[in-house]
């Protein structure tokens, strides 16, 4: 048979910046390892590999002999690296300036440690937008891979599925390989000698055409105890090939420039299940319509450029805080990867850290002053609250009057980092969860029960929930630092007739949110009035976080005083219960840091976490999100009647 084949195996490997060595340890032995030695066992074939620069940091320093084995096989000629962005970033959710830092950052460590400059780009999610092919350009790079569907959309079928292309922007070119989907998943875990017979067989007579294997799929799995037998397996199988195919790398096809097509591809994306190879992607920006979380961190992203971008006169700063930036765009925050992406709050975490970071790098030297100011942080055309004071920054929005970000910066954790419930049925969140987001609740409903089944969508009959009311903004004194949003009663439901005044006001270590209620009609309005609020920690249990009732008479300082807490236990049902508290302690361990919300008056509250199960390597698995508190105020209010409430969230280091 004639040797109308060429084929190379691709593989792309990466673990989240955010993830612990044992994930890292995991990866090196049960997959990067053994595909590294069984390739060596076949020199024959070759293949073009990306690592992303997390990765590749991490090996220099716990396996560096790793480096030496990938050196050989590059002296020989049988494996290329791919470059990339060093932190894995989404690539069309990055400005031009930040996408061609990440990438000469990846490529410049590739070239000192491997001795040779990558000459492709590997896009991770497959998240394409044309002007990318400017960027990619400008730092070296000739080619990337994109996946069938993303051909099909940009017209091209049947044998043009089977070469790379060339694509154009503004007279820059960029030569693009196709991956197909039957050849890296399923068709793999076949019979692979059959598979390549067949797709030789098809070619057009005097034609010829190119695959590109991705064997990852053996790997995807973690309850399987190694992918090394099916690699092995599957690089046997295809050393016995050779008789109607040839191996070659990416760099020979392109230096060889042989290209049936021009095409344009449409912005799009595979982030989440894998693509059909028929159905036309969805948009890279559209995970950010769908996951509010994901758009926090985008907008948070977005927002410290422009800081950084004003930064003058210390080049040194600058980088410093461009390089934090670049951490936080990794593209496991805006998708559902293999590790679990989004769903996982380390993922989030580490992403807000580096952001906060980068924040706080450009903030003038000596003394800083607090402010407050009016700005469209999220991107949604309306203007948000934003309190920024020495060591809290508070992020407010007129839907609900409540509190989206709540960032302490001396331990830059972002403590509203948290998602919302998702299940099958659920199957994204409705709405970002938020902080100060109010109830108006029958006093015949336990918090308990609430606190079981209310964490998502409260609009209910018998419930009114204030945090999905949009409220009016009242006067706002910036020297004082106050935020007053007012709520008018509404024509029908539970509770209309009550209107609301919440002031928030921040100082140096404490946000304080007073509120007044009226009851507007003309019948005695009795309720429980929970103003619910979100915690996120790094996580749960003893060795995370611990929760304590403080009683009315408890003086508050930054040392821990044992005799006047009482540490709180769990019900069977994972509902934490408080009556009669005059503050509620929560000590974060990991970070260090005390937080306490107290009260005017004693109040109960109920507590639980809230969790969501997402895959992670193939396992489902529950992930801690955020500590859900419900305080409560037992309000009974007669016709043109007012009461207040106030509560103080304080934090220590």
């Amino acid at each position: 048979m004639e040797k109308s084949l060429n084929v190379f195996v691709g593989s792309d490997n990466h673990i989240p910046y955010s993830a612990e060595d044992s994930e890292f340890e995991y990866m090196y032995h049960q997959r990067l390892k053994p595909f590294i030695l069984a390739l060596n066992n076949y020199p024959r074939i070759k293949a073009a590999l990306h690592y992303s620069g997390v990765l590749l940091h991490w090996i220099e320093k716990a396996h560096p002999e790793f480096f030496m084995l990938i050196g050989d096989l590059i002296s020989r000629k049988q494996v290329e690296l791919i470059g990339g962005g060093f932190y894995e970033p989404m690539m069309p959710l990055i400005s031009q300036q930040d996408r061609i830092g990440q990438i000469e950052m990846l490529t410049t460590y590739i070239r000192k440690q491997f001795g040779k400059r990558p000459l492709g780009c590997w896009l991770p999610a497959s998240a394409w937008d044309q002007s990318l092919v400017g960027a990619l350009s400008a730092c070296g790079m000739g080619y990337t891979f994109l996946r069938e569907n993303q051909f099909r959309a940009a017209g091209l079928s049947g044998e043009d599925l089977y070469a790379p292309c060339i694509t154009e922007d503004q007279g820059k070119l960029l030569m693009v390989f196709p991956v197909l989907k039957g050849l890296t998943l399923e068709g793999l875990k076949d019979s692979v000698v059959s598979l390549l017979q067949k797709t030789a067989a098809g070619t057009p007579p005097g034609g010829e055409r190119l695959l590109v294997l991705c064997p990852d799929c053996f790997f995807q799995d973690a309850s399987r105890t190694s992918g090394e037998a099916e690699i092995n397996r599957f690089f046997e199988e295809l050393s016995r090939c050779g008789d109607f195919l040839d191996f070659t790398i990416p760099s020979k096809i392109y230096k060889n420039k042989r290209c049936r097509k021009k095409a344009y591809f449409s912005a799009s994306a595979a982030f989440e299940a894998p693509d059909s190879g028929n159905e036309p992607p969805p948009l890279p920006k559209r995970f950010l319509v769908r996951y509010s979380e994901a758009n926090g961190i985008y907008s948070k992203m977005v927002y410290t450029g422009l800081l950084i971008n004003q930064l003058r006169g210390d080049k040194a700063r600058k980088q410093s805080a461009q390089e934090e930036l670049w951490k936080g765009q990794g593209y496991d925050g805006f998708c559902r990867s293999p590790s679990g992406g989004i769903f996982r709050g380390g993922v989030r975490n580490a992403a807000y850290r580096a952001l906060i970071e980068a924040e706080k790098i450009t903030r003038s030297k000596g003394a800083f002053i607090p402010s407050l100011m009016t700005f469209d942080f999220d991107l949604d055309g309306e203007d948000e609250y934003l309190f920024q004071a020495e060591y809290i920054s508070c992020y407010i929005k007129t839907l609900g009057a409540s509190v989206f970000e709540f960032d302490f910066l001396p331990r830059s954790w972002n403590y509203l980092d948290t998602l919302g419930m998702v299940s099958a049925e659920l199957p994204a969140p409705r709405s970002r969860r938020t902080s100060f987001a109010d109830i108006l609740a029958p006093r015949s409903v336990p918090p308990e029960d609430l606190a079981l089944t209310g964490f998502d969508g409260l609009e209910r009959d018998y419930i009114r929930y204030c945090g999905g009311e949009t409220w009016d903004a009242g006067e706002t004194d910036r020297a004082k630092k106050r935020a007053v949003f007012l709520l008018a009663p509404r024509e029908h439901g539970a509770f209309s007739a009550i209107a609301l005044r919440k002031e928030y006001g921040l100082e140096k270590d404490s946000l304080v949110v007073r509120y007044t209620l009226t009851n507007q009609g003309g019948q005695r309005e009795d309720f429980n009035f929970i103003p619910r609020i979100d915690l996120a920690f790094p996580g749960e249990g003893e060795l995370c976080q611990r929760i304590y009732r403080l009683p009315p008479d408890a003086a508050f300082s930054a040392e821990p005083s044992p005799v006047t807490k009482e540490p709180l236990s769990p019900r069977k049902n994972g509902v934490f219960s408080v009556s009669g508290a005059g503050a509620i302690e929560f000590q974060d361990l990991k970070n260090e840091v005390i937080l306490t919300l107290s009260s005017g008056e004693k109040f109960d509250a109920a507590i639980r976490a809230v969790r969501s199960s997402s895959p992670v390597y193939g396992v489902e698995t529950t992930l801690y999100q955020s500590t859900c508190v419900l305080p409560v105020r037992a309000l009974s209010l007669a016709p043109e009647a007012s009461c207040s409430a106030e509560f103080t969230l304080r934090l220590f280091h």
